[in-house]
């Protein structure tokens, strides 16, 4: 059965940084696509960070140079290292992956952000 468990969420000063976190169970990482979506209230689900099987990642044009997306094999724990956040930011926030062998998408239950003074 594969889980995913997302941690790391809180509330934060504009400006601030946090460091989500993706533990993974009953699926490896290697060699599958991953990803961090977040959603706000009233608005579409919307991928912010993703990662391919290898090492390349591409992020939405609002996070670009602030958010990092990373992953550590070993522990299957999946990263979202986020720095000079905007209240704009703010959403539930979800990791993804996807099977490269059976193509089935896997989420978490989703970890709140929000940004505010």
């Amino acid at each position: 059965q594969v889980q995913l468990v997302e941690s790391g969420g809180g509330l934060v000063r504009p400006g601030g940084s946090l460091r989500l976190s993706c533990l993974v169970s009953g699926i490896s990482l290697s060699a599958n696509a991953m990803g961090w979506y977040r959603q706000a209230p009233g608005t579409k689900r919307e991928l912010v960070a993703a990662m391919t099987g290898g090492t390349s990642t591409n992020y939405t044009d609002s996070v670009k140079g602030r958010f990092t997306i990373s992953r550590d094999n070993a522990k299957n724990t999946i990263y979202l290292e986020m720095n000079r956040l905007k209240p704009e930011d703010t959403a539930v926030y979800y990791c993804n992956i996807e099977s490269a062998y059976s193509g089935m998408d896997y989420w978490g239950k989703g970890t709140l952000v929000t940004v505010s003074s």
